[in-house]
């Protein structure tokens, strides 16, 4: 049997976060990587590092969220050095428009609601489309205003996923991919992990990172992680001149060139396929923001799975019942990939940093009814 100090199981972004910061800190982790079979988010995503509107009513999850965001450069910047791979981290500050006046001023009350509650610098402005047009000169004229916080930002998913399996394979992280885990068993202190080709592997640890997984692989371990699928589906144009500095919510122009649209949030369980008639709509939102992109060729599109909580905070836990054992999952794997790489291994490590990671408990869900979460 292989034995390690910590199996990671889930190799998209956040386990690959977490494994490598583990391995960091001279861990010797293993990595249990279901591989592209997986209903993997990590490549389905929107690239955003994002703050704004996050943790509305839970202020921990707006304080966690900033904290990530402030530590991203030094991520992107560790990684290139140490892997050559750039995740081209940009952070120009982000956009989100309006086109009626309601929506506007939900969030207004919103944005006042949330600077309220932290404790900290959480800057924003509203524009008018006067004033927003010294930003973005391509807004269309349907867009009344828009909000900004110079606090967010965007990455590039596809170069930040290699990026971090690469630096845990050099920092000693042995990954594993096309196994996927069949079961967990517990004994004597030590983690059984049982992969569905029969092979076998211990550890004193083991840490929850499969996505839409760990519901039932949290079941092996007496973790209750209650998280469903919610689809987002997105849109990729051609290559474009450059005509789009700051990443915003529904389109962003990628470091090579490339126009991504979207998103869109649908409750239909595990299907991650297209729809024409929802990307129909999604094509036209961007059209109202950015009339000229009406003449722009579509060149691919996909839909992907939300890992998503119940409240859609993050579930950061370690079993009562078997001390050891860790779920770390979340649906903003981008924006939290500096706290997963540079915080969480202290707390699986060492139990360090629990109180910020205390709100983030499962326990929040003890009220609800399991059968349907």
């Amino acid at each position: 049997m292989y034995n390690t100090d910590i199996i990671v199981i889930g190799g998209g972004i956040v386990g690959s976060s977490v494994a490598y910061g583990l391995a960091r800190q001279n861990a010797k982790v293993l990595m249990l990587d279901e591989g592209d079979v997986a209903f993997r988010a990590s490549r389905g995503n929107f690239g955003l590092v994002w703050v704004q509107a996050k943790g509305h009513g839970f202020s921990p999850y707006t304080r966690w969220t900033l904290q990530s965001a402030r530590n991203w450069p030094a991520l992107a910047s560790e990684l290139t050095q140490r892997t050559g791979i750039d995740p081209y981290l940009q952070q120009p500050g982000g956009f989100v428009f309006f086109t009626n006046q309601a929506d506007m001023d939900a969030r207004q009350q919103l944005m006042r609601d949330i600077q309220a509650s932290v404790d900290e610098k959480y800057d924003y402005t509203f524009m008018s489309p006067a004033e927003l047009r010294k930003y973005i000169p391509a807004i269309g004229p349907k867009v009344i205003g828009a909000c900004y916080t110079p606090m967010d930002g965007h990455a590039n998913p596809l170069k930040l996923l290699p990026a971090l399996q690469h630096g845990a394979r050099q920092l000693g992280v042995d990954y594993r991919y096309n196994n996927p885990v069949e079961h967990i068993d517990y004994q004597s202190g030590n983690f059984v992990v049982t992969t569905r080709a029969g092979e076998k592997y211990a550890a004193k640890k083991v840490v929850l990172c499969a996505g839409l997984g760990n519901k039932r692989l949290g079941e092996f371990v007496g973790l209750h992680v209650p998280v469903k699928p919610n689809q987002g589906q997105v849109m990729i144009g051609e290559r474009s001149a450059p005509f789009l500095s700051y990443p915003t919510m529904h389109v962003r122009q990628t470091n090579e060139g490339t126009i991504q649209i979207g998103d869109s949030l649908e409750d239909v369980g595990y299907d991650d396929t297209t729809r024409l008639s929802l990307q129909q709509g999604i094509a036209q939102r961007a059209i109202d923001y950015f009339p000229a992109l009406a003449d722009m060729r579509i060149i691919r599109c996909w839909a992907a799975l939300r890992i998503m909580s119940p409240d859609g905070m993050p579930i950061y836990q370690e079993s009562s019942e078997m001390p050891g054992a860790y779920v770390v999952t979340c649906h903003s794997g981008i924006t939290l990939a500096a706290n997963h790489v540079f915080t969480i291994p202290d707390w699986i490590l060492r139990g360090t940093a629990a109180q910020t990671i205390a709100p983030f408990s499962n326990q929040r869900f003890c009220n609800l009814n399991r059968d349907q979460s």
